[in-house]
């Protein structure tokens, strides 16, 4: 009997698998001195399987269901009907009508009872399963008690228990379900209590719902309920509201909805005092558990019932902190533009390279900047560079006025890690340059030596020396990216561009003038992989067996059958010297782990295609020309303006020279990068080798799996030829958890993600807001892809998406405009989208939520907004 049915007092903590979630938790917290739950047992997942095993229906019904995909709704419905009908015509098996009747006459056949699921896939750290089976409130007698188990026992197969059970990749033949039965509580209120935040994430803000009656009302969205925040041990906030029905339970069994008497209607429905008091149940159950909960409460006879409590899964986890002082920490993705999260090699390489105060939390890297936030200097430097993504500045300024970090005064003549003195770029370095364009060529030049000569020396390298000398080739790669001639050679153009929108808007009333001055510079490696690409479609072209062959080809090893075709091996040579250039970049490059366009070429097939689809021969130079004329045009244009102004000689001689900046310099501002990725494939590769050295001696199972170890890790598993495989599987569970989150742009160490808005007037009504960083309007077909291999583009098409970084450039050449939800004024896609003339709108929140693929939008790059037409 024991295996069949259990009460609460007797489960045990390894019970998940007999229990489920729910059940175990009410194990737990039957425990905890001095919380109150209403008594009850589980019937264990043990009858739910006699009940199942025998029955080959169920089992065929079941075959069927398995073979489906989430999307396939029509066929979820019904076949899983089928399923709950099967269930509920099973008898429940002799044993555990037994079992349930002699629980029930110890706690009292005639009282009346809660009968909810509990399936062993719910109220887990990283899927809550949260309403997906059925709860039946207010049952009165044993054959309704058992009628009703096997309501709950079907009820595993609801349409969205089903789906859910898909998104979340649970097989559902491994899926059982317990039945949990509990006394009933006939509470005069009843709520849900969060121990953190569900809004702002902050660990420190409890939040109350509360209304009358049984908490179905709540849960259902019948009633609005009361809302109370409590901070530290006292209510910051109350919302009242109208309560104007209830449900109650009936003497004879069943729930009943009564309307609430209209003098009680806006009464509060917890007292002060009762409020502080739940709130400080919640905090020792948080404690008991360790970590938030969502914990459901009822109030009878001035007593609070916890009915229920589980893990908060949608909090984005606290970087880890050495004290207990405030910190703030900014996202590293939303300045790289690559927000998903990194494996933990790919983590522990970007830590190698920066100096910066780096901390970790859901696989990805955030920098502290708490220190620099308690100096004047430091606010200063932190707002001048927060200019760039309005979001991330709003967010600061929230943080200032609080004065979340204290200030400490200092000497005027600090200067702050990343300030940068405005009158510094503007004289002393641009005059340094601007006489000397070829300074970029020779920048240029020296870091393909250095990687060249990495290439070449890494050959020799294997075992512990391959670590050491990536250690040191690191130092190198250092010097280069921290180079004070190479940063200046930029700064001096991100300023020049800066004065040219300043001076242009005051001088002539003009916006943005620069964006249209950046189009087609030199030397600007990521825009020139765009139009490269154009160049691999024209090679291709004139080859009709080649395109054939590539519109179907699957697999990778495609360039190795290309030379069968007729122009076969003029196209393999195309594609071959293309991935020489640029076969180290892909979406995401900031982490080493990433897959490499050279490892899988295929990437770059319906790129290539599209290229023929959508364009004539000799595009890229057209568009090339056609940007560089362009923007000649603009220069004349403003310096003949300018000099029709008073004192106009002088001020088109100083555009004059700010705008040669801008040509001569702003196109490098994307090759540092491209260096270290480069750098960062050659280290990759080596790695790789040694990885194949461990699978053939059996230390791991598949090469990999070294993504899932640190640096310094790998390091020792390749001297001790020792690996505990637990890890690996523990990093990849968490990772799958990673990718479920979203990154915030700022998070403070109460774990509140302190969201910035854009301050804006006089926009259209329904217009979706965000930063300004190409000038133009475009109308066009908006297309939301979130992986770039998904790309079905036509010419003229916007792109939507959460984020570009440098490998989504080939795309850029086959839209019109670009919405993006992450992104800056100098970000990557900011910078491609001004030098091929795209009208831009980036930092756009939940962009690829709120407009949808198909729709006719219209892109304002130079005010900084959309409307969905």
């Amino acid at each position: 009997m024991r295996s069949l049915v259990l009460d609460f007092q007797e489960m045990e903590k390894t019970q998940l698998w007999l229990v489920g979630g729910k059940g175990l938790h009410l194990g737990k917290l039957s425990k905890i001195e001095g919380i109150q739950v209403p008594e009850g047992f589980c019937v264990t997942t043990v009858g739910y399987q006699r009940a199942i095993e025998q029955n080959e229906t169920y089992h065929a019904l079941l075959g069927r269901l398995t073979m489906l995909k989430a999307e396939d709704r029509d066929q979820i419905g019904e076949i899983s009907r089928k399923i709950r009908q099967t269930i509920m015509d099973i008898e429940i098996p002799p044993d555990v009508v037994t079992a349930v009747t002699h629980y029930l006459s110890r706690f009292g056949k005639e009282h009346a009872y809660a009968v909810r699921s509990s399936a062993t896939a719910e109220d887990l750290p990283h899927a809550s399963f949260a309403g997906q089976q059925d709860t039946y409130l207010n049952i009165i007698g044993v054959d309704a008690i058992l009628q009703h188990i096997s309501k709950c026992w079907a009820s595993l197969f609801t349409d969205r228990a089903v789906i859910y059970r898909m998104q979340n990749g649970f097989d559902h033949s491994q899926v059982y379900l317990s039945v949990i039965v509990q006394r009933m509580v006939f509470p005069q209120a009843s709520g849900i209590l969060f121990t953190a935040d569900p809004m702002t994430s902050s660990r420190k803000v409890l939040s109350i719902d509360a209304s009358f009656g049984l908490g179905e009302a709540l849960v259902s969205g019948l009633v609005s309920a009361d809302g109370y925040k409590v901070r530290e041990g006292d209510i910051v906030d109350k919302r009242i509201a109208a309560k104007t029905l209830a449900i109650y339970g009936r003497k004879e069994g069943g729930t009943e909805t009564k309307q609430i008497d209209p003098d009680q209607q806006k009464t509060q429905t917890l007292t002060d005092e009762q409020i502080l008091q739940l709130a400080r149940i919640g905090r020792q159950i948080e404690a008991y558990f360790g970590q938030p909960q969502d914990i459901e409460w009822c109030l009878a006879h001035d007593t609070f019932y916890i009915v229920q409590s589980r893990p908060i899964t949608t909090l984005y986890p606290i970087p880890e902190a050495s004290d207990q002082e405030n910190h703030v920490y900014i996202s590293v993705g939303h300045q790289q533009m690559m927000t998903d999260p990194i494996k933990p090699l790919g983590l522990s390489f970007y830590l190698l390279i920066t100096s910066a105060p780096m901390r970790k939390a859901g696989g990805r890297l955030f920098v502290d900047i708490s220190a620099m936030l308690a100096s004047p200097v430091g606010r200063d430097a932190l707002l001048t560079l927060g200019r760039s993504d309005p979001l991330i500045k709003d967010a600061l300024e929230t943080i200032i006025e609080r004065d979340f970090i204290n200030l400490v005064p200092t000497e005027d003549k600090e200067r702050s890690p990343g300030n940068r003195g405005k009158g510094k770029s503007s004289a002393g370095v641009q005059a340094q340059f601007e006489h000397d364009p070829a300074i970029v060529s020779d920048l240029i030049k020296s870091n393909q030596a250095s990687v060249e000569e990495l290439k070449y020396n890494i050959q020799a390298k294997s075992g512990s020396d391959l670590f050491d000398f990536i250690l040191e080739d690191i130092q190198q790669l250092k010097k280069i990216l921290f180079d004070p001639r190479s940063t200046s050679v930029f700064m001096a153009a991100m300023d020049a561009s800066e004065w040219i929108n300043e001076k242009m808007m005051k001088w002539l009333g003009e916006k943005n003038a620069a964006d249209a001055l950046s189009q087609s510079v030199p030397h600007n490696i990521t825009s020139e992989m765009g139009l490269a690409l154009l160049d691999v479609a024209d090679a291709i072209r004139p080859y009709p067996e080649v395109i054939e062959y590539l519109q179907h080809v699957k697999d990778d090893p495609f360039l190795d059958e290309l030379p069968k075709f007729e122009g076969g091996q003029e196209a393999r040579d195309a594609v071959q010297a293309y991935l020489n250039k640029y076969g180290m970049r892909c979406a995401g490059e900031i982490d080493i782990t990433r897959t490499r366009w050279s490892e899988k070429p295929i990437t770059l097939v319906p790129l290539i295609l599209n290229n023929i689809k959508n364009f004539e021969p000799h595009e890229s130079n057209r568009r090339f020309e056609q940007g560089r004329r362009e923007a000649l045009q603009k220069e004349q244009d403003l310096l003949y303006r300018l000099k029709q102004l008073p004192d106009g000689e002088q001020k088109a001689k100083e555009t004059k020279r700010m705008i040669d900046l801008v040509r001569n310099f702003i196109g490098y501002r994307e090759y540092p990068k491209y260096g270290y990725i480069n750098r960062y494939f050659v280290y990759k590769q080596a790695l790789l080798k040694e990885a194949e050295q461990l699978v053939q001696v059996g230390v791991i199972h598949d090469k990999a799996d070294i993504y899932y170890l640190t640096f310094e890790e790998l390091h020792e598993v390749v001297r001790t030829h020792k690996l505990d495989y637990r890890m690996i599987n523990k990093r990849k569970d968490e990772y799958k958890l990673y990718e479920k989150l979203t990154p915030p742009r700022v998070i403070t160490s109460d774990g509140e993600i302190i969201a910035g808005e854009y301050k804006r007037e006089n926009l259209p009504v329904g217009a979706i807001a965000g930063l300004p960083v190409s000038s133009g309007v475009i109308e066009g077909r908006a297309r939301v892809i979130l992986n770039m291999e998904d790309a079905d583009l036509e010419d003229g098409d916007i792109l939507v998406t959460s984020f570009t970084d440098p490998s989504w450039t080939p795309l850029f050449v086959s839209i019109k405009g670009l919405v993006t939800e992450v992104g800056g004024l100098m970000t990557h896609g900011a910078v491609i989208a001004r030098e091929y003339g795209l009208p831009a709108v980036v930092g756009v929140e939940n962009a690829t939520k709120r407009i949808k693929d198909g729709q006719r939008i219209r892109v304002h790059g130079t005010e900084g907004y959309i409307e969905i037409l």
